[in-house]
């Protein structure tokens, strides 16, 4: 999901003369809060009665009630569950999808074996029901993505400097996405189906088509696809989402990361400035894949990284299916794109872009949502509005229509076509005076309160020397805890394009000043740090996972609910706490909220094959990426 921050504390202060002091923006956020919070209910408990669930119980507006967890010790290498509830483990980094690949072994990787076998570092999950069209949720298909790779943890004596081509094409193997059959099982748990004809695997040489505005563009050209409308592979996959046509959006982030040697790039060429406000690393990158594939070679392949960085919808139920790049969504480090459907049919596309001081987008499609006919709505991510934030200082905002040939998006600024636009998406925005965020991850509606909810993990560079002032919606210096934000778009409408905000939580420990809880009693409330991945349950509360807690507030990661509505709101309680090194990905509920799963992501990262710092889940060997679910001894719902 990024990088970590460290936290330290922070005294409130003024904003250059230019804003309130941080009590003051937080006292004029919350007089509007007041004022509209009767209203907030009653339209949550008018909304509820339209969720689709499959009993009446989970149709209850509830907050949650369990018995809530104490945090852990960063050293600590099990999970916890409150009292009443068991975790599993599902699945798990090299297990084999289908009857022919090989059981994993460490001692015998190979690309063709990893790209029949799950994949490293688990992130988003995505549960579809079986069969397609229906709310089971006793058998489904998992869509799983797969961010990065620790080879320092997957294989003996890795060297950094010195990878051998065995260990870089299992790298790109394990990268991508899994498709895999899941099931009840007779004992009420869950596995997986290794014999499902479901089950697929998407890695960094799968074959994918680009669509939208940037197919076919020129820097979408190599040498080996001319036409620049195929590439090989998706990479960083971070988190995603699902639309509502039964097909799965998965997030390229931290694409850049992959490419080396900018630092020979000719400067007078047209692209410099393109690949440098992505972040190209100047010498040899982290994994070292040049070494043996020249397209990760900017010199080499100049336009090879500008056909990363997108969003790659995937339909999980056709797995002879081709994946497709839309580019109309924008090219940054995407961490996510969660769908709403606005009331005139629209589909909208909510995003982050994950790194210090960007931006937070949306997409408004130009077609509408069919619900009687699936294959209409495949196209309706190519042609639309591309948006991005502006948030005022007063508590208003709007949204920025990033179109070629308006404002400052025309030729004298470099650009000629909207496939400009959206290959320079994030330049695109900077012209448009967008507000700078702290590490924007997920952006997620909620269908109960018809409320969007940012997440913005930390920057701890926020007020330093040399970049951006604290402003209202990102109010800390050295911001190294996060915070979330919450988004009322105009008539509830996910389509507008002007909104109201509020500030909902500035996360860290309670005993820190600055830390804030929707104006929940803080002694109350669990702490928390680096919110990062959310999901919505059936009643409207938020299930928060965090990415750095470690870090911000020296705990092991973990998940977190928190009521959104009436006396309980802001009322953050952890639920589950995660192992050493690791962070909490992908919270997923089945439709009835009757099962939890939920993505550990790096495990004991932080220690090597040798010497690692964490045996989970297996408590032999070496640490391994899974997945697990978390249920009730008695199955109710979870959370109840």
């Amino acid at each position: 999901m990024g990088g970590h921050d460290e936290k330290d504390k922070w005294i409130p202060q003024s904003q250059d003369g230019v804003g309130d002091l941080f009590q003051q923006v937080l006292d004029r956020r919350l007089s509007r809060r007041e004022v509209l919070k009767s209203a907030a209910v009653a339209s949550s408990v008018a909304i509820i009665a339209s969720v689709n669930v499959e009993s009446a119980e989970a149709q209850r507006v509830t907050t949650p009630s369990f018995a809530r967890i104490e945090p852990a010790a960063v050293t600590v290498d099990d999970v916890k569950v409150p009292d009443g509830y068991y975790a599993r483990t599902l699945i798990r980094w090299g297990e084999p999808l289908t009857m022919e690949a090989s059981t994993h072994n460490v001692w015998q990787q190979s690309a063709v074996h990893q790209s029949q076998q799950f994949g490293y570092n688990c992130d988003f999950v995505g549960f579809l029901p079986l069969p397609l069209g229906s709310t089971s949720s006793n058998r489904g298909l998992l869509f799983v993505n797969h961010e990065y790779t620790n080879e320092e943890l997957m294989f003996p004596a890795y060297d950094p400097k010195k990878p051998t081509r065995t260990q870089v094409d299992v790298g790109i193997a394990a990268h991508g996405a899994s498709v895999v059959e899941i099931e009840r099982a007779p004992d009420g748990g869950w596995r997986y189906v290794r014999s499902s004809s479901f089950n697929r695997r998407l890695t960094g040489e799968t074959p994918m088509r680009i669509s939208g505005p940037a197919a076919g563009h020129d820097w979408m050209k190599t040498s080996e696809d001319p036409t620049g409308t195929l590439v090989r592979g998706t990479l960083n996959n971070c988190a995603g989402g699902k639309t509502p046509w039964g097909t799965v959006l998965t997030a390229e982030e931290n694409f850049h990361q992959y490419f080396a040697n900018f630092g020979k790039f000719n400067r007078n060429d047209s692209r410099y400035a393109a690949h440098r406000r992505y972040g190209m690393p100047a010498e040899a990158s982290e994994r070292g894949w040049e070494l043996y594939h020249s397209r990760f070679d900017v010199v080499q392949e100049p336009n090879e990284a500008f056909r990363h960085g997108w969003m790659v919808e995937v339909d999980p139920y056709n797995p002879n299916s081709v994946p497709v790049k839309r580019t109309a969504l924008g090219r940054f480090r995407h961490e996510a794109a969660t769908i709403g459907i606005a009331p005139n049919g629209k589909v909208v596309a909510y995003m982050g872009d994950d790194q210090q001081f960007e931006y937070v987008y949306k997409f408004i499609s130009a077609g509408t949502y069919n619900p009687r006919n699936r294959e209409a709505n495949f196209g309706l991510l190519d042609e639309g509005v591309l948006y991005v934030a502006k948030f005022n200082d007063d508590g208003s905002g709007s949204w920025l229509p990033m179109v070629f040939g308006q404002g400052p998006l025309i030729p004298a600024n470099g650009f000629n076509s909207q496939a400009d636009v959206v290959i320079n998406t994030r330049r695109a925005a900077d012209l448009l005076g967008a507000t700078k965020m702290d590490r924007p991850e997920d952006v997620e509606p909620n269908p109960v309160n018809k409320k969007i909810y940012v997440l913005l993990t930390n920057n701890s560079r926020r007020g330093t020397e040399g970049q951006a002032a604290t402003d209202a919606a990102n109010p800390r210096a050295q911001n190294r805890a996060g915070h979330v934000i919450e988004v009322t778009e105009t008539a509830d409408d996910y389509a507008a394009t002007t909104f109201r905000w509020e500030m909902f939580i500035l996360a860290g420990l309670p005993s820190d000043p600055t830390s804030y809880f929707a104006g929940y009693d803080k002694s109350k409330v669990s702490p928390i740090g680096a919110p990062d991945n959310v999901v919505v349950d059936n009643a409207g509360n938020l299930w928060i996972a965090t990415d750095g807690a470690a870090s911000a507030i020296k705990y092991n990661d973990g998940l977190f609910a928190v009521p959104v509505s009436g006396a309980q709101r802001g009322n953050v309680q952890q639920f589950f706490s995660s192992v050493v090194g690791s962070e909490v990905c992908g919270p997923e509920f089945t439709p009835d909220n009757r099962s939890l799963f939920l993505a550990i992501q790096h495990p004991g990262e932080g220690g090597t094959f040798e010497k690692p710092i964490s045996t989970w889940p297996d408590r032999v060997g070496l640490p391994r990426p899974s997945v697990i679910t978390v249920q009730a001894f008695d199955n109710r719902i979870i959370g109840s």
